[in-house]
């Protein structure tokens, strides 16, 4: 009989890094109620080592990248563990709805919500589905705006350009 025990998280959580266009990503899956979901993807500078897929979810995620990569219409389809605050799931809900090769404000997505663009920014700070959920086509009324929690030019302003391009926004 299967144990009902739950595995300690060294145990049940595996995290591979695999290439992407403008550096690396870092994917985390883990055991959730006794489902492997995805828990997290980061992305990570060039110089991060890589490191295989060690189970089939993660070998999906990796396939389901790159499948993006090559064409950013794909749809990625991949169980996520359920995570945020009610507020950023609303915020990630509306999020997942801009197309590709589209892109709105944070005052655009924070009106949707009845919410405020801070809020919206924060909320896309916090987002630990990056690619999935693409809070790179959420930008400032006055340009580009800030991308996971960086303000300024550094990793992942680069990176959240070269996804706008890579979907044909800028």
């Amino acid at each position: 009989m299967p144990s009902s025990k739950k595995l300690p998280l060294s145990e049940s959580a595996r995290y591979c890094v695999i290439d992407a266009p403008f550096g690396k990503l870092g994917i985390l899956t883990e055991l959730v109620d006794g489902s492997l979901m995805l828990s997290k993807i980061d992305y990570l500078p060039a110089k991060a080592a890589l490191s295989k897929p060690q189970n089939e979810l993660a070998k999906e995620v990796a396939k389901q990248c790159t499948a993006y990569f090559k064409d950013p219409q794909f749809q990625f389809d991949l169980p996520m563990k359920p995570m945020g605050t009610v507020h950023q799931q609303k915020v990630w809900q509306q999020i997942r709805e801009i197309p590709a090769g589209k892109a709105k404000t944070y005052g655009e997505v924070a009106s949707v919500i009845k919410s405020g663009p801070r809020a919206v920014g924060t909320a896309c700070g916090a987002n630990p589905f990056p690619l999935i959920t693409p809070c790179h086509r959420v930008v400032s009324a006055q340009g580009i705006g800030g991308f996971m929690k960086e303000n300024s030019p550094g990793l992942f302003r680069q990176i959240k350009i070269w996804l706008l391009k890579h979907e044909g926004v800028l």
